[in-house]
């Protein structure tokens, strides 16, 4: 099992908008309820710790909160699905990129931020499907139906123990999600002199082995994610991060989903 006691669902990460908003003095500063669920029985009445749980982020909320930005994103893919309009895709990319970053810098904010987040990358990811599925049909539902079973598959590696979130772990896949932001970076300045990094887009096995590598560390970002809300939620972190957890979460899952879908693409296309 994992090393938290909070019914091994979720939960402290190395995803990068997860960075300072975990356990700041802010935060936790002036409690006089506790996290652990068998010192709050000790010290507090049945109504005192309802009215706790209602002030602080908890495993039910995140995961409650978490659905309902699937669903937006649902929504949203279904809208972009039927409007595959480039200048929409485009256009929904930017403000979902934007939304982000406000959502990063400003959690107390999630519970809105996050929702148009889901739903506007909803509306990107639904027409870029639609043009890959357009060149290789069904390719968009084997992109999802890989996406949630990798999400399934970690989380039952996670509450098992089979992987368990250590600080060296934490550091490679940081290290990891960091370098490859900066080489999509750096592909995305070269391409406005006309040119980039091949293999990045390439469909020769080097190209391949990059794709499947990238979609590893999507992947146990996963796991990162888990161990962030859960132990989030035992130390009690403000309500709004229920909204930041599962915001973190869809992130993760919207990059591996684009992930999967680029490495199907290129191994549809050989």
């Amino acid at each position: 099992m994992s090393k938290h006691s909070a019914l091994n669902r979720f939960g402290r990460s190395g995803n990068p908008v997860f960075q300072d908003h975990f356990s700041s003095p802010s935060q936790t500063q002036g409690r006089t309820d506790v996290a652990s669920p068998s010192l709050q029985t000790d010290i507090a009445s049945p109504t005192q710790s309802v009215t706790a749980q209602s002030q602080y982020m908890t495993l039910d909320g995140t995961v409650n909160k978490t659905g309902m930005l699937l669903v937006l994103c649902a929504i949203g893919a279904f809208l972009g699905w039927t409007n595959p309009s480039p200048v929409i895709i485009i256009s929904s990319a930017i403000i979902g990129f934007v939304l982000a970053l406000i959502t990063t810098f400003k959690p107390q904010n999630a519970q809105y931020t996050a929702t148009l987040y889901a739903a506007v990358e909803g509306v990107f990811l639904g027409g870029i499907t639609f043009f890959a599925e357009s060149q290789f049909p069904g390719i968009g539902i084997q992109a999802v139906g890989l996406t949630f079973g990798i999400l399934a598959s970690l989380l039952f590696f996670y509450k098992s123990g089979i992987i368990k979130p250590t600080e060296n772990f934490r550091l490679m896949i940081f290290s990891a999600t960091a370098g490859i932001a900066l080489l999509y970076l750096i592909n995305f300045i070269m391409s406005f002199f006309g040119t980039g990094i091949g293999f990045i887009h390439s469909n020769g096995l080097f190209g391949i082995g990059f794709s499947v590598f990238v979609v590893g560390i999507a992947a146990l970002n996963l796991v990162l994610d888990f161990d962030f809300i859960e132990e989030g939620s035992e130390i009690g972190l403000p309500k709004f991060m229920e909204w930041y957890g599962a915001f973190a979460l869809m992130v993760t899952l919207i990059w591996l989903y684009i992930e999967i879908l680029r490495l199907l693409m290129k191994l549809r296309s050989r």
